[in-house]
């Protein structure tokens, strides 16, 4: 039996919510590929100093549910400020209302997706191998920073430092 011949389709079933007397789709499925791009870009956009902060990692995942899952549509003007956005869906409880229409099973599979994904970039951005890709990475910006220093370094400025120095110490070397 060839598979061509099952004929099959990704399902697109969906289901309605309705706020503020506005029905919306709610998407029970989206490939894999979204999947992953929405989880990629919530983890992106809330990692920070190095470690990701938890709160706009709430912040992205939800607002990537809304803009995958549903039929809204948002204009530039909507999303410009997105924290101000979450506010506003968050006390109107839509993505409650959201996540509930969507089927448990999806909601969890993405769930349990963003937190191996963040366990195990937290993971490699902690091993060996990634500190040695960020230095090689910085090497070349910390060349040009010390090709910087050696061309704009001043030997009268170097030897008023020492001489001050040195009278700040009594005048006994330094």
């Amino acid at each position: 039996m060839q598979y061509k011949d099952f004929n099959f389709e990704v399902i697109k079933d969906s289901s309605f919510i309705t706020i503020n007397d506005k029905e919306i789709e709610v998407y029970h499925y989206l490939p894999m590929e979204d999947k992953i791009d929405l989880i990629q870009i919530a983890l992106q956009k809330s990692f920070e100093n190095g470690v990701y902060n938890e709160m706009k990692l709430e912040v992205y995942f939800n607002l990537n549910l809304i803009y995958m899952y549903t039929n809204l549509e948002f204009d530039i003007s909507d999303i410009e400020d997105e924290f101000k956005l979450y506010d506003e869906l968050e006390t109107n409880d839509v993505f409650v209302s959201v996540i509930g229409a969507m089927p448990e099973e999806e909601y969890n599979t993405l769930l349990n997706f963003l937190q191996l994904t963040k366990k195990n970039n937290e993971l490699n951005k902690r091993s060996a191998a990634s500190l040695l890709q960020t230095v090689i990475q910085d090497l070349p910006k910390n060349a040009a920073a010390a090709k910087e220093i050696v061309d704009t370094f001043d030997p009268k400025k170097y030897n008023a430092v020492i001489d001050f120095a040195k009278k700040a110490n009594n005048g006994r070397s330094i």
